[in-house]
């Protein structure tokens, strides 16, 4: 885990650190491409890697008794990367051509429109994987920069889980890792709170006219990750929107037929987050199922839940959290949050008792916090020519071509 996630993207090279991710194993100062792949293969090992706003991570699967050798792959892939001209243009490729074909994905033109809408200039404002006209533009020498200013040994974190002697990782460590460069830049970076969305209150539709359904996407300030408000907030969530039996689930699919997918989610970041209400539906019924969850958000806000619902949704979370730590590769990802994110070193013992000692007044002020005390952010991705005039009411529209979400 490197702290060099999105958040560190220069300016104008939004996506740089997903695509540098994607470059680290194709290629180093003594293994090419090809080579590491069979090293990788021969093995029956895996490696893949990938960005979130706050991280870069290095995900490297394999038996115990080639640990050793995927670990010093890994040491050579993290440590001097060669970001060969021809995989860099092979990975612009790629890039470029999902970024075509998500065009053809309402789902992530939402999500991604939903993303700016929330956050605007904020460090979180951009995707992860940047934009078209930024990909364009990245050279092995942005790579190069990159990876010298934002990825050394003192921004990393290095989570081993298996059959593995902690003497012998300690070991095997030192030598993988042995001459790396400290990152010119290896603070990590500071990130602003953030009190209101970028667009709050306000609508943003976005216009793909061969849709015959709308995208629709609610949001407002959730927590950061760690915050206290964590089990309260999650115990909520479950009720209104996030498990099968929710309030939104109830009301939009089984009721009224609106959608057979609609939830509710929190996304908690290091320094802040959101929380959001997903659906779809057909274009003549895009604003009967905005009214119907903003209606489902203020009962809750005002009435909180019943002793019933709290006790469904601590059972249900109780149960759940377990399998995040059945799988080596599960334990790693909760060891990495909770030194990453400072959860303390009794967030899984103590999870279950914290979760049950949740109390109704106490999610009925989570509800209170989170649901939305101010106008959200709505976005709509649909025909806009029809769904413009059922959007009236909700606040100041503004209709943006799907392109400029390329």
């Amino acid at each position: 885990m490197l702290h060099a996630g999105s958040i560190t993207d220069p300016k104008d090279k939004e996506g740089l650190a997903d695509f540098t991710v994607r470059l680290l194993r194709r290629g180093t100062e003594t293994l090419s491409a090809d080579a590491i792949d069979e090293a990788i293969e021969f093995v029956g090992a895996s490696l893949s890697g990938g960005v979130s706003e706050d991280l870069m991570s290095l995900y490297v699967t394999t038996p115990a008794e080639h640990f050793s050798s995927m670990l010093a792959v890994l040491g050579q892939i993290v440590r001097e990367p060669s970001f060969p001209e021809k995989e860099v243009e092979l990975a612009r490729e790629r890039t470029l051509a999902q970024f075509a074909n998500d065009l053809d994905d309402p789902d992530t033109i939402t999500s991604r429109a939903f993303n700016r809408a929330l956050w605007g200039e904020h460090p979180y404002g951009h995707d992860v994987g940047g934009k078209a006209a930024h990909v364009r533009t990245f050279t092995r020498e942005d790579l190069v920069r990159f990876h010298r200013e934002r990825i050394g040994p003192q921004t990393a974190l290095l989570v081993v889980v298996g059959a593995v002697k902690p003497e012998v990782v300690a070991a095997e460590a030192e030598k993988a890792f042995a001459g790396w460069a400290p990152a010119e830049q290896g603070t990590p970076v500071a990130v602003p709170t953030v009190a209101r969305m970028a667009q709050a209150g306000k609508v943003i539709l976005v216009d793909k006219p061969d849709q015959t359904q709308s995208q629709v996407r609610i949001g407002g300030p959730g927590y950061r990750l760690g915050h206290p408000d964590y089990f309260a907030a999650a115990a909520m969530n479950i009720v209104l929107g996030g498990g099968f039996t929710s309030r939104l689930v109830n009301e939009i699919r089984v009721e009224r037929g609106l959608s057979y997918g609609v939830g509710s989610y929190f996304d908690a970041m290091s320094a802040a987050g959101s929380f959001a209400i997903s659906t779809f539906t057909k274009t003549a019924s895009t604003r009967e199922i905005i009214d119907v969850a903003l209606a489902e958000v203020a009962k809750m806000r005002t009435g909180g839940i019943t002793p019933r619902e709290l006790k469904t949704a601590q059972t249900y979370l109780a149960g759940l959290y377990p399998l995040r730590t059945e799988t080596n590769e599960s334990v790693a990802s909760v060891i990495a949050d909770i030194r990453v994110y400072g959860l303390g070193e009794d967030w899984v013992e103590k999870f279950r008792e914290r979760l049950h000692a949740v109390t109704a007044k106490q999610v009925k002020e989570a509800a209170a916090k989170y649901l939305f005390p101010e106008p959200p952010v709505i976005v709509v991705l649909g025909r806009a020519a029809e769904a413009k005039k059922l959007l009236k009411g909700l606040g100041p529209i503004r209709v943006v071509p799907v392109s400029e979400y390329a």
